[in-house]
């Protein structure tokens, strides 16, 4: 992804993913006075070659007209290529050394599930620690690894499912098109899938 941080207030109240032809894009918010705009690009895209006016003009492009035509742009604060991956270390846990947050997992940002999936694990470690020193039980601490790893896998397949429907893979030729069609019109008339959408991203237990 090309992410650009701009202070002007967000172009809807909740966030707005775009699938195109020319590619995926994401209007989301920082707070109400700042927003990030993200666009997908090629993975070793230089952002150099990204003046502020080619990349607003780029997303306008990939959004419905009435959205384009609300879009207040400026001037970037910030502007870098996300490179979208996943990675999780299994085990969790080497001895003494616990991982947390990025250094235990890495999610694409198409499902938002970063900051939830390290805030979760803070709080599963916090507690097998206090078990651990406080109450002298050692059982949090073995189980930490095996524990979190469960809903980290399940962030995964998420993320990655969010990534699959959203993008545009060229590599993937036109069954791979049809294919995604044929995800969104399911999405679209079903309600088990709308319920499993939902259920994943507001987030697990």
């Amino acid at each position: 992804w090309l992410g650009v941080l701009v202070e002007q207030p967000p172009v809807a109240e909740e966030l707005i993913y775009a699938h195109h032809a020319r590619g995926f894009a994401l209007c989301s918010m920082r707070s109400h006075t700042r927003s990030r705009y993200y666009v997908q690009v090629p993975g070793d895209e230089d952002v150099k070659n990204w003046s502020d006016e080619r990349f607003w003009d780029e997303l306008r492009a990939r959004l419905n007209p009435a959205t384009a035509e609300a879009l207040k742009t400026g001037p970037s604060i910030e502007k870098s290529v996300a490179p979208l991956r996943s990675f999780v270390a299994e085990p969790l846990r080497f001895g003494s050394l616990f991982l947390a947050g990025d250094a235990a997992h890495i999610v694409p940002p198409t499902g938002a599930k970063g900051l939830n999936l390290a805030m979760s694990d803070v709080k599963a470690l916090a507690e097998a620690l206090i078990d651990r020193f406080v109450e002298g039980s050692a059982a949090g601490v073995d189980s930490y690894s095996a524990t979190v790893l469960q809903r980290i896998w399940k962030a995964e397949r998420f993320s990655w499912w969010m990534t699959s429907l959203l993008h545009t893979f060229p590599e993937t030729g036109n069954f791979g098109r049809r294919i995604q069609r044929a995800e969104f019109d399911y999405l679209g008339g079903s309600v088990a899938a709308q319920q499993s959408l939902a259920e994943n991203y507001v987030g697990l237990p």
